[in-house]
């Protein structure tokens, strides 16, 4: 009789930061870890989100009994809008964590008919032929979980986004005791959040954050304070609102995000906050700037986000200037960097104090670093380990510290986008592979593949040459001639050379065939880019897009 197997797909979120999922199989039936979303590297033209492909999942839809989510933050939930089309199951997470998602489902009106389960702390659902656990830990998003499968192979933890933050601003601590609970009954695999496995020591308490803040305020009391951070990230809301409050300042919110997740933790009893502290965006330019305190969206450069409007001076409601202090309480998501590069720029240009966290403490990571790595590892100690979130030199890193503390090389696997892994009592191995590509989404185009996206990379570094011309199918000559466009490579009208030389290869190479008798017009087209694209790469060195057309009359 074989020995009880499960098998653990990972179709994002191993070797890149975003598009996180994990599946769950155990008896022909799947569970489903998080749905998330990556956004482009700027290279990707046009490309506004990048999914995990959900193909694989797709092809087993009426095998998947529910979707657990860790936490409510979009590299983990936000692929829910488009799995969801396909895949209808019970959504089961936290109430916040659920609230999120529901608020995003329902803005793309795919939310009407699904089910949502709310799970509170340490309580313990039946999902198909798993037994699931849902563990608080502490992250930048409150009521995140870890979540523990009791399966027949075992234990198997998923720690989700995490750190130790001892002193978080809700009180609601990592379970600590029941994690090494959990590592005194056995854990059989860990799958750890590996974001900060390169760094040294402990992440700061997200109770810092506020002492940073209070500082910067108390000493600029005459100038306005605007400050960006997630809108997910309700604890940093509420200590920029009770630094605020405290200094006797009034607080606009600013952002769509912001102010519908402020609305849905008041609801929760998760942002402590009186409504008469607050005022309408629209009415700030009414208050002196040492009045007033605005928190907004747009801390990741997001080219519509408050920020970024605030920047360009695009927003509604107020212009900032040397008046305003801008605090960018947060650190940018790998691929951001050129955006909030950007973003700075334009606001030092409109004379405005930039502060972030290049210059002062004010942002605290969510995710844990080596030390608490170390921790969360002794707590469960489990007999084999699989380094998830993050890109490759991060899952590199956290598998070398598994092995500091003693795991077997052959207990440690380190996968990518599309491995699978089975576990059982003897240990684990890899299983095979499934389709686990990026999967582009052009808000203008809907989905894109890889074909289109090369093409574009093609446009911007090369730009595109356009050939026509006419063939009259009874004499064989050139009856329109031939006509070179350039759009992106260079002017033709400051490099006539160029234009010539290209026109007059096209010329000859098109009069050869049709000496040779050839009259289909693909045929000719195809004569004439060849003759082009080999001009422009032996001569030139580049590879501009040919768009040709030859017309046989």
């Amino acid at each position: 009789m074989s020995k009880p197997t499960v098998r653990v797909t990972f179709l994002g979120g191993l070797g890149e930061i975003g598009r996180n999922c994990a599946v769950l199989e155990q008896d022909g039936r799947y569970v489903i870890v998080d749905a998330g979303l990556m956004f482009p590297e700027p290279n990707m033209y046009g490309v506004d989100l990048i999914l995990p492909d959900f193909r694989w999942l797709i092809e087993r839809k009426d095998k998947i009994d529910g979707i657990v989510l860790t936490h409510g933050h979009e590299d983990h939930t936000g692929a829910l809008r488009y799995l969801v089309k396909d895949v209808n199951v019970p959504i089961y997470g936290s109430a916040l964590t659920l609230g999120f998602a529901r608020h995003r489902l329902t803005e793309a009106k795919v939310a009407h008919d699904l089910t949502f389960i709310e799970v509170t702390d340490g309580e313990r659902r039946r999902i198909g032929p798993f037994e699931v656990e849902f563990i608080p830990v502490t992250h930048s998003v409150p009521s995140a979980h870890a979540i523990a499968f009791h399966t027949k192979a075992g234990i198997i933890v998923h720690s989700g986004d995490f750190k130790l933050d001892l002193t978080p601003i809700d009180n609601r601590r990592t379970d600590v005791a029941r994690l090494a609970a959990l590592g005194d009954e056995g854990v059989a695999l860990l799958l750890c959040d590996s974001t900060n496995a390169e760094e040294p020591g402990f992440t700061p308490s997200e109770k810092s954050v506020g002492g940073a803040l209070n500082r910067l305020f108390l000493e600029r009391p005459n100038r306005r304070m605007v400050v960006a951070c997630f809108a997910s990230h309700i604890h940093r809301v509420q200590q920029i609102v009770d630094v605020a409050r405290g200094q006797g300042r009034k607080v606009a919110l600013m952002g769509r995000s912001m102010e519908a997740n402020v609305k849905l933790a008041r609801k929760l009893n998760l942002l402590h906050v009186d409504m008469a502290d607050f005022i309408d965006i629209e009415n700030v330019s009414r208050y002196e700037p040492g009045e007033v305190c605005v928190i907004c969206t747009g801390s990741q450069g997001e080219p519509m986000a408050a920020l970024s409007k605030l920047s360009r001076g695009d927003a509604r409601n107020f212009t900032v200037g040397a008046d305003d202090t801008i605090i960018l309480s947060s650190h940018p998501i790998p691929g951001n960097e050129w955006s909030v590069g950007r973003v700075i720029d334009d606001l030092h240009r409109a004379g405005t104090e930039v502060i972030h966290s290049g210059h002062e403490p004010v942002h605290a990571s969510g995710h844990a670093r080596q030390g608490e790595l170390r921790t969360f590892h002794q707590l469960l100690r489990p007999r084999n380990f699989v380094p998830v979130h993050g890109e490759y030199r991060h899952l590199r890193h956290h598998a070398d510290l598994a092995a500091s503390m003693g795991l077997g090389d052959k207990h440690i696997l380190i996968c990518e986008d599309g491995d699978q892994i089975e576990v059982s009592l003897d240990g684990i191995r890899r299983a095979g592979q499934v389709p686990a590509g990026f999967h582009y989404i052009d808000g203008s185009a809907g989905d894109l593949d890889e074909k289109p996206l090369e093409e574009r990379r093609m446009l911007a570094a090369y730009g595109v040459v356009q050939i026509s011309a006419g063939v009259d199918e009874h004499s064989g000559t050139l009856a329109q001639p031939v006509k070179v466009t350039t759009r992106g490579w260079f002017d033709g009208d400051h490099d006539r050379s160029v234009v010539d030389a290209i026109t007059q290869s096209v010329r000859d190479a098109l009069q050869a065939s049709l000496s040779e008798g050839v009259r289909d017009a693909d045929e000719l087209s195809k004569v004439a880019q060849r003759a082009a694209g080999r001009l422009l790469g032996q001569k030139f060195r580049r590879q501009p897009v040919l768009m040709v057309a030859v017309l046989v009359l």
